[in-house]
């Protein structure tokens, strides 16, 4: 039986205006024991001026260690979405954030497929993505870092989808995030493609999805940045656990995904009174 943590996707405080370390502390004050921190590329204005939570790649992976380690959390993984369709792009992000990753401690890279160029054909995109895993893979494998595919975009948006893109590199570093709220989103149950691909889960984000958001996008749209507090939505996170404890191979992290930390205080509230 696997054990399953609580965890929390910084996107948590977006709009708190607050840095990465005030994420964590954050965090880690509202009871969860792991956090997802997101990095980038380069360098951007509000995080270099302490308002925004994203973490630069070309910043000391030691700072992401040593936060973590002054709140008493750990690190699920690192939220390193870059389109895998576009390896001019993906290759090098997705290199870097392993190496990052194993630096600083994180277990699992998540990324999706990403949009695609309007000029590729869809049999294009599948020999794209599979040079950019392959890629990443031949550096994750060594470190023993794990790469999380989510449902999130245009071919996995279905279970097909997914699985398709799971199997372009055959590699022990490939699995999936599962993200529960795009799933939601893109027309499917939840729970059936939990089921689905839970054996090959590394990594889950926890969203939940309003009955009004519900109402207005599912199967309009193929995911989205945040949901609601988990318990407030139209996803079973009893079952969600019951699942992930009995049928993963390892222990998972679900990785809450909301927009707000009072959003984020429920949802913990939430989850551990299921447990």
């Amino acid at each position: 039986m696997a054990n399953v943590h609580f965890g929390i996707n910084l996107e948590f405080v977006r709009h708190a205006d607050k840095n990465f370390e005030w994420g964590v502390q954050t965090a880690a004050r509202l009871g969860y024991t792991h956090v997802e921190p997101m990095v980038h590329w380069g360098r951007e204005l509000l995080s270099e001026a302490g308002y925004f939570h994203s973490v630069s790649m070309l910043d000391d992976p030691l700072r992401v260690k040593r936060a973590c380690e002054q709140a008493g959390v750990r690190l699920s993984g690192l939220s390193a979405h870059t389109p895998l369709t576009k390896p001019e792009i993906g290759v090098e992000y997705l290199k870097q954030a392993v190496r990052f990753a194993a630096e600083c401690g994180a277990p699992v890279v998540n990324t999706d497929e990403g949009p695609k160029q309007p000029w590729t054909t869809e049999e294009e995109d599948f020999v794209l993505m599979r040079y950019t895993l392959m890629e990443a893979a031949r550096v994750a494998e060594p470190r023993g870092i794990q790469l999380g595919i989510e449902c999130h975009q245009q071919y996995s948006k279905t279970p097909d989808g997914l699985d398709r893109i799971h199997r372009l590199v055959r590699s022990k570093s490939i699995g999936i995030n599962y993200d529960t709220g795009n799933a939601f989103l893109c027309g499917e149950d939840p729970l059936k493609w939990l089921r689905r691909v839970v054996k090959r889960l590394v990594h889950l984000h926890a969203k939940d999805i309003s009955v009004e958001h519900g109402a207005a996008e599912r199967g309009k749209v193929t995911g989205t940045p945040v949901g609601c507090a988990c318990g407030d939505g139209v996803v079973d996170w009893k079952k969600v656990i019951e699942i992930v404890r009995k049928q993963a191979r390892q222990d998972i992290v679900l990785s809450v995904e909301c927009g707000t930390v009072e959003q984020a205080e429920r949802s913990i509230k939430h989850l551990k009174s299921l447990v």
